[in-house]
């Protein structure tokens, strides 16, 4: 490889515009592809085999109709809504049942004056049954008024002997008597049944008395616009159209805003504080290289593997099912990787400028040395982000075959691009200052004196409580997805989410969908006491605010209803609730119940997250051990490295969860609403991390490794390969934690605890783990650090990763030793 790599970056550097006009050639295609074959992007995450996945699929069987995706519109004003403002927002409303794409909107003044109609058909209902019930409390009085009439009569006849003469006309009498009250039995029986349906009936509106669709105070409402396309299938196209008509509706006194369904596109990938991020990084090189050319080298580099990475991907977006979230991931990777790796080549491109090698052969040496190690790095990175299939979720898969495209481009882009850019910067990848001084001897001094003892005991035991001090909040972690309260202030989405929650009630912003099945169903005249019974036992617990009935199925077996819950979606009540629910004794006798919904499936979605962790850090350490243990032929280096990537990571997740769930510092991070942490935040830190941590391990342990083999006592080794890797290791740190810390104050709410995790991942694992706690732990080891049985090191393949080999066979000036 590398060789092969030596060649690759020799006929870069001589042919570099060719290599250049390839790549852009390769950006136009991406850029082409994704306008034309890209599709939509989703907000919501769902798994195959969760609860919630099993009764929506019910769901499309019974009632297709209700299968699209929803998004919520709300209206406020100031006051009541006038007679001219419900008017406006009803012209507004026929607007967007003309998009194509949307299958019905609900006007909420019309919901509202339905359900008051309903009210007042209750309320006269009772009235009437009331003046019956009296009319026929006034027959039976009469009946037996006519009764007492027709006995005496019976008996006076008897007493005077002349019954047999008039006992035809008493028994005509007593028929009619008889025929009387069976007709007032029937019709006491009808009202009883009109009572019983009429409490029913009352029962069900005082269980739904908070599901509103217009303020009590008149001020706010909520229309829902439902949609033909699930949330997955909904095309941009479809969600830009009824965006640009709610923002082109003018309605003097009334703001309108609208929830995350319709508001999500790729959009907000990269925002100012990202693009700071990459200025930033900019700085960095610019203050490492001490010259502009140099410094813009890998972000040149980057930017194109990004842009080549990221589009290629999202042209599969219409064929492939992906979150919003997924491109924002290849940026995050494909930027940062993408200048660290093109670092790597030119920095070791400029040392052997500096100790009087040849550009064209230093050119090919750095990619065939730094570039080998480069792609052996970036290897491990995709392998990681590849394992997350392993968990089983294909949308974290999805994320993670894009996020390794994004690296596998970067890697090309850095042994292709880079070396053609070095090319035609010939010298001049050096400073000024720096190119007086080619060929000076300090360039290639190696004098070196090992750490002391007293001070690695005291760096390991620092660093080690340190890192366990920070990982402490993390055993209180809890994991869920972003809600609109998690977005920006100044957004639509928070907007309607906050003025929903102020106005209608937290559990309004998080509906579950309950399915109540009956086996054998119900007869037609015991539909409404069943749904009263199962909302009544709905009622009963705790955290339930509300019940309203939805739909029935034609053959009466199928209730659904929908359930408001006290609190959020978010919120731990919520969470206990939908367990609950689930968990309850079949209602009514023999109901069997079903939660599903959004929040539910969020719900789903965390937990099946949070079981999968356990099984990819099993996958990710192993990876780590079996790397390492080939990479550096040693058992106690892989060991160490991997420990310390534990450590760096569980100390980034309790770095998490301290800011964005327990609200830490939040005013400095703009964490307006602490919750929950993104429920796959921690898998993808964990798998990003992983392919960082054995970057930085490669770089500075590969050299320690390459010092002590050619003799250097196993302490001096690695203070030498410290010496060789460390500022080039800083820069690419400092250049990852702005790459994603910019990201921190991204537009897209769950992006930021994502960058967040990185940044300080990447800030623990390079400055504590890998440039204090492992040398520290590798003097202290000393020549042990190096053991392996002579077994395994007969059987194990040689890597080469730094390309030792192939430095070896070119002298310092540049002339091949050997052919």
């Amino acid at each position: 490889m590398a060789n092969l790599l030596y060649r690759l970056g020799r006929l870069s550097a001589r042919r570099a515009w060719a290599v250049i006009a390839t790549w852009i050639l390769a950006l136009a295609v991406a850029a082409g592809a994704f306008l034309t074959l890209g599709g939509s992007l989703a907000t919501n995450f769902s798994i195959p085999g969760t609860e919630t996945e099993r009764v929506n699929d019910s769901l499309t069987e019974q009632f297709p109709e209700l299968t699209g995706a929803t998004a919520s519109v709300v209206f406020a004003t100031d006051g009541e809504f006038g007679e001219s403002e419900r008017e406006r927002i009803d012209e507004l409303l026929n607007d967007l049942t003309e998009v194509d794409g949307v299958t019905a909107v609900t006007n909420p003044f019309e919901t509202e004056a339905e359900r008051d109609a309903a009210e007042g058909q209750v309320t006269g209902g009772q009235a009437m049954i009331e003046g019956a019930r009296s009319e026929l409390e006034s027959s039976s009085d009469e009946l037996e008024a006519g009764q007492a009439q027709l006995d005496a009569a019976i008996e006076q006849a008897r007493a005077a002997g002349a019954y047999e003469q008039a006992a035809e006309e008493f028994e005509r009498q007593q028929a009619e008597l008889d025929a009387g009250r069976e007709q007032l039995e029937q019709g006491l029986r009808e009202i009883e049944a009109q009572e019983a349906e009429l409490e029913h009936g009352a029962a069900l509106m005082e269980f739904a008395s908070t599901v509103r669709t217009v303020s009590e105070d008149g001020g706010t409402a909520i229309a829902t616009i439902a949609f033909e396309e699930t949330m997955f299938e909904l095309p941009d196209s479809v969600k830009a159209e009824v965006v640009d008509v709610l923002s082109a509706a003018e309605i003097d006194g009334v703001r309108i805003d609208w929830s995350s369904t319709i508001t999500t596109s790729t959009e907000g990938i990269m925002g100012p504080g990202e693009v700071i991020g990459v200025i930033v990084a900019g700085l960095v090189l610019l203050i490492m290289m001490r010259a502009f050319l140099p410094a813009i080298t890998p972000l040149i580099s980057s930017l194109v593997g990004v842009g080549v990475g990221v589009a290629g991907s999202l042209a599969f977006s219409g064929l492939v099912p992906m979150a919003s979230i997924t491109p924002v991931l290849g940026v995050m990777l494909g930027l940062a990787v993408g200048i660290d790796y093109s670092l790597f080549i030119l920095n070791r491109h400029r040392k052997q400028l500096l100790a009087g090698m040849d550009v064209d052969e230093s050119i090919g040496l750095a990619n065939g040395t730094a570039g080998n190690a480069v792609v052996f790095a970036g290897s491990t990175v995709i392998v990681a982000l590849v394992a997350l299939g392993v968990t089983g979720i294909p949308f974290l898969a999805t994320m993670g075959v894009v996020g390794a495209a994004c690296v596998l481009v970067a890697v090309l882009v850095s042994i292709s691009l880079t070396p053609a850019l070095l090319g035609l910067l010939g010298t001049r990848a050096l400073g000024r200052k720096a190119r007086e001084t080619i060929g000076d001897q300090r360039h290639t001094d190696t004098e070196v004196r090992p750490l002391r003892t007293p001070r690695a005991l005291g760096a390991v035991a620092l660093a080690t409580l340190g890192l366990l001090v920070l990982a402490v909040p993390a055993l209180s972690m809890r994991l869920g997805l972003p809600e609109g309260s998690s977005e920006a202030p100044d957004t639509t989405q928070y907007q309607a989410f906050k003025t929903i929650e102020s106005e209608f009630g937290a559990g309004v912003n998080g509906p579950l969908i309950v399915v109540a099945e009956l086996p054998g169903g119900v007869d037609e005249n015991e539909v409404t006491a069943t749904q009263a019974g199962v909302a009544s036992e709905l009622m009963e617990h705790a955290d339930v605010s509300a019940v309203a009935p939805i739909v029935v199925s034609d053959e009466r077996d199928v209730f659904l209803f929908q359930v408001l819950p006290v609190e959020g979606p978010s919120s731990e009540s919520t969470e206990n609730l939908v367990r609950d629910l689930r968990g309850m004794a079949p209602l009514s006798g023999e109901a069997t119940l079903g939660v599903a919904g959004q929040a539910s499936g969020n719900i789903d979605v965390s937990e099946k997250l949070a079981d999968a962790l356990p099984i990819y850090l099993v996958v990710v350490v192993g990876l780590s051990l079996l790397i390492m243990i080939v990479v550096f032929r040693s058992l106690l280096v892989p060991l160490i490295a991997t420990a310390g990537y534990v450590l760096s990571l569980f100390a980034a997740l309790g770095a998490v969860t301290a800011i964005y769930q327990w609200g830490w510092l939040s005013d400095v991070f703009g964490v307006h609403e602490p919750g929950p942490v993104l429920s796959f935040g921690p898998i993808i830190i964990m798998g990003v991390l992983f392919g960082l941590a054995m970057d930085y391990q490669l770089f500075l342990v590969s050299g320690m490794r390459e010092a002590h083999v050619h003799g250097m006592p196993a302490r001096a080794a690695v203070v030498q390969g410290l010496r060789q890797g460390r500022a080039v290791v800083t820069a690419a740190a400092i250049i990852m934690i702005s790459v994603f810390g910019g990201f921190v104050f991204s537009e897209l709410g769950m992006v930021r605890p994502l960058g967040f995790g990185l940044a300080i991942g990447v800030l623990f694992d390079a400055f504590v783990v890998r440039m204090v706690l492992v040398p520290a732990l590798m003097h202290l080891l000393g020549e042990k650090a190096w053991y392996l049985p002579k077994w395994l090191d007969r059987i194990m393949p040689d890597v080469d990763v730094e390309g030792a080999s192939l430095e070896r066979a070119h002298s310092p000036n540049g002339s091949a030793a050997t052919s």
